[in-house]
């Protein structure tokens, strides 16, 4: 048992705990500000492709690809 208390008590006195926890949510914190960046440059890559899809006419004469 008194094994037991001293591992306890040298458990609730390391540091390495807090540390993990610190860098697991600073890792959260840089997945969602990537998932961010990605959605909104992927919206606005969308929207140019669409843009300048629709503004291209085909060649005269010409047939267009199906």
């Amino acid at each position: 048992m008194r094994s037991l208390t001293k591992n306890l008590v040298s458990f609730l006195k390391a540091e390495d705990g807090p540390t993990a926890v610190e860098y697991a949510v600073m890792l959260a914190l840089i997945v969602v500000v990537c998932i961010a960046a990605i959605t909104t440059l992927g919206q606005n890559a969308n929207s140019t492709f669409s843009f300048v899809g629709s503004s291209i006419k085909p060649p005269a004469g010409g047939s267009t690809a199906s």
